[in-house]
């Protein structure tokens, strides 16, 4: 299959309902859901940028990642409104967890499998 940029955008979208569904269920540990959404970020990434390295949507993909989890640190009326939203809560997350690091890693690692595999 060819990487097109309708792939990653498919890519993505499943990696949004794996995502969803794995905070659904709650026998699915939450660590779950930061390797998924760091496995889309990947996908998005590929999106933007199809023609650059894997090398370099990895990096891109682990700046943006851990960007977010480190303004979790930054706590402020304004932002922590937005975190009490729904889409403030996924996409900016809630409160800063060292785990996370670790799980965007296996979840950008994922990401880059699958597209190592197709």
């Amino acid at each position: 299959m060819p990487k097109t940029r309708i792939t990653y955008f498919i890519l993505t979208i499943a990696t949004i309902i794996l995502g969803l569904l794995s905070r659904h269920f709650t026998f699915i540990p939450l660590f779950i859901g930061d390797i998924l959404w760091a496995t889309m970020v990947y996908f998005i990434m590929r999106f933007l940028f199809i023609t650059k390295t894997t090398k370099f949507n990895v990096i891109a993909a682990l700046l943006f990642c851990f960007a977010i989890e480190f303004s979790q640190l930054y706590k402020a009326p304004w932002i922590d409104a937005i975190r009490h939203t729904l889409f403030g809560r996924l996409v900016l997350g809630e409160g800063f967890l060292w785990g996370d690091l670790l799980c965007y890693v296996f979840g950008v690692g994922i990401g880059v499998g699958i597209d190592k595999m197709r």
